[in-house]
């Protein structure tokens, strides 16, 4: 074993360039995605191209923000999978916190920040999967930001399994008799992506270092 094989597996990922640049590249990436497809929808779906003015969305609050928006049909992608769909969203994810916008202004800013420290001194160089999903953290969480900070609303449109009913009349608190009520959008995808992301990596890393335990002898052979 080389004197430098031990630093290059232990170093901090805020310290080697080439974890930067895959965390910059997600983040730069999903955002661009997140923004440009809420553009294409808000040009394409309805009849004519719908404008988002701020000025507006904070007048009429969030009680009233489907007036801002044209009736139109849901553009079916693929039958009681994906239907597209305008809405206006004042709150969190899945529109949970209608009308707390500067809450979940500052909460996304302090969750950025946190996410960030976790890539620079909570994660290795060559940890690139959850360097990804970091990154796919943070374009969601900067894809809903400048939404709201820009329209004082989010931009929605995407509705996975619409229509679809829980099985044997089942209903729940947070969806009624429905699947997936919820209308989202791409930096919402990429939240729910990273945070599954996350999740398996701490999953694995556990049982790795339960095994790691039960085995010293081998761990300190390789």
């Amino acid at each position: 074993m080389t004197g430098s094989a031990i630093p290059t597996l232990a170093v901090r990922a805020g310290r080697t360039p080439r974890a930067w640049f895959v965390l910059i590249a997600v983040v730069v990436i999903g955002l661009a995605a997140d923004l440009g497809s809420k553009w294409w929808a808000f040009e394409k779906i309805a009849d004519q191209p719908v404008h988002v003015d701020r000025a507006q969305v904070l007048e009429y609050g969030p009680r009233r923000l489907g007036e801002l928006l044209p009736a139109h049909r849901p553009v079916t992608v693929v039958p009681h999978v994906l239907d597209l769909s305008l809405v206006l969203n004042p709150g969190a994810v899945f529109g949970i916190g209608a009308g707390q916008r500067w809450f979940f202004v500052v909460f996304t800013v302090a969750a950025m920040v946190a996410g960030v420290a976790l890539f620079a001194v909570g994660t290795r160089a060559r940890q690139t999967a959850a360097h990804v999903a970091i990154g796919l953290l943070i374009s969601g969480g900067l894809g809903n930001l400048y939404d709201r900070l820009a329209y004082g609303c989010v931009r929605d449109f995407l509705h996975p399994l619409p229509g679809v009913k829980w099985p044997f009349g089942i209903t729940t608190p947070w969806s009624g008799a429905y699947v997936w009520p919820y209308v989202s959008n791409i930096a919402d995808l990429w939240l729910i992506v990273g945070i599954g992301m996350l999740v398996v990596i701490l999953w694995r890393s556990d049982k790795a270092a339960q095994k790691a335990a039960r085995n010293p002898a081998a761990e300190g052979a390789a």
